[in-house]
């Protein structure tokens, strides 16, 4: 005899077989059908033992690239903030001082006040 259309099992199938599907968002299609083949060759039925071995098929295929292609694509990133302090010239003012506003006090401390 078959199952009823409300059987919980079948809830709980439909909840990982959409958690599967919504993983497709995130990885490449490729890759989530390796983790899939994975998933079931390791009899884990769950949309996140999918997940977790399509992200290592994608772990996999990245390191197949050799490094120069990594190393470009660190190099391509530069920091705005310091390309303009690169540009900018050096500072030569003296520091500044609040010893002047010290005179502005009712009551001076008497190691910054000026006479």
């Amino acid at each position: 005899m078959g199952r009823s259309a409300h059987d919980p099992r079948d809830a709980a199938g439909t909840r990982e077989l959409i958690g599967v599907l919504l993983a497709h968002r995130h990885l490449p299609h490729d890759v989530l059908v390796i983790g899939v083949a994975r998933a079931l060759a390791a009899g884990a039925l769950t949309a996140d033992a999918v997940v977790l071995e399509a992200r290592k098929a994608a772990e996999d295929n990245a390191s197949e690239y050799s490094d120069e292609h990594h190393e470009t694509e660190v190099e391509a990133v530069a920091s705005l903030t310091a390309r303009r302090l690169a540009a900018l010239p050096t500072d030569s003012r003296p520091l500044p001082s609040v010893a002047a506003y010290d005179t502005l006090l009712r009551n001076p401390r008497k190691d910054t006040a000026t006479s």
